[in-house]
């Protein structure tokens, strides 16, 4: 497996993860048996670093890795990078979601996480989303308490705009930010990767398969109206989501015409784009994470990658990437 860094001084990790949002219900239905079972895959494959929240379930994915590790024995502690996040919570009065960032709230949502898990800390602990009332560089003080306690390694941002990146790391080292980055979703070229690369900062590329764009089994529409999330995406409402699976046929063609699947190309390709890119896809089953690490096994020269690029050009994608609702937290910068 290749390998990757977590941050300027972070250890190196392998350089696909777990997205593990997909072991809650996220994404359909599963069980901690099938969660176990991709854990254990990935350590069959080389693939060591698992990303999860407290809010994913919301606890049933932390659970489910803590259960496995506790199997373990003494080998759980060597067996994974784990990354966690936390600050998504709820408005008490309206039950609206809320961005909570403040260092009570970290600290207490970390310490329910690390017992869900079973371990004393974690490698990356991430703020979630960036709460407005709340300046970044009181945030990232909070973060750096809690490596000075020991209770995290290294912490970093989701969803942030390169700006705010700027103004973390000048308090301190920000070791990742986590962003939706795959050939679906190219905005972070405009300014998130160039920056984390100038500044040692691994970029995490969550949903590097499109939500399924990106396979050989694109969600059908029947599908996507049984899944929360997909059902008012725009990108998985019609006339989009028909348009998108049409136009994602050149790729899926490409990817037969190379000996490999449509989800290890668009794997693949992700990796050759920079050093510092790390993805995290999600499975439900072990087949598709054996998928993915076929992808980071992929050697692309210039002209595969110029023929991803014709496959599927700049802007190809209809519908954009969240709805109105979804896009309240991440920060937009172009």
């Amino acid at each position: 497996m290749k390998q990757r860094q977590l941050g300027k001084d972070g250890p190196q990790i392998s350089a696909i993860g777990i997205g593990a949002m997909s072991f809650s219900n996220f994404y359909g239905p599963t069980d901690e048996a099938q969660s176990h079972a991709i854990l254990s895959t990935a350590i069959d494959q080389g693939v060591t670093h698992i990303d999860t929240a407290n809010v994913y379930g919301p606890h049933t994915s932390e659970t489910v890795i803590g259960t496995f590790l506790a199997k373990q024995g003494k080998a759980r502690h060597d067996l994974f990078s784990i990354a966690t996040k936390a600050s998504i919570t709820k408005d008490p009065e309206t039950g609206a979601r809320a961005f909570n960032n403040s260092a009570e709230h970290l600290e207490a949502e970390l310490d329910g996480s690390l017992a869900r898990l079973g371990v004393d800390s974690v490698d990356l602990f991430y703020v979630h989303r960036r709460d407005p009332s709340i300046p970044i560089e009181e945030v990232t003080a909070t973060l750096a308490g809690l490596v000075k306690k020991g209770k995290i390694r290294s912490f970093g941002f989701s969803e942030i705009a390169p700006s705010s990146l700027r103004r973390a790391n000048a308090i301190h080292h920000v070791a990742a930010v986590q962003s939706e980055y795959s050939l679906a979703v190219r905005f972070p070229e405009l300014g998130l990767v160039q920056e984390t690369e100038r500044l040692g900062t691994a970029l995490v590329a969550f949903s590097p398969v499109g939500r399924s764009l990106l396979t050989d089994r694109p969600c059908s529409p029947e599908k996507a109206d049984t899944l929360p999330f997909l059902k008012v995406n725009p990108r998985f409402q019609e006339p989009n989501l028909s348009a998108n699976i049409e136009a994602g046929k050149p790729f899926r063609q490409l990817a037969a015409d190379m000996g490999t699947t449509a989800a290890a190309l668009s794997i693949a390709w992700l990796i050759h784009r920079a050093d510092h890119v790390v993805p995290i896809p999600g499975t439900r089953s072990p087949d598709h994470l054996r998928e993915h690490c076929a992808g980071a096994a992929l050697d692309l020269d210039d002209a595969a990658m110029a023929a991803i690029e014709e496959a599927l050009p700049l802007g190809w994608a209809h519908g954009d990437r969240y709805s109105q609702a979804q896009w309240v937290g991440p920060e937009k910068y172009c």
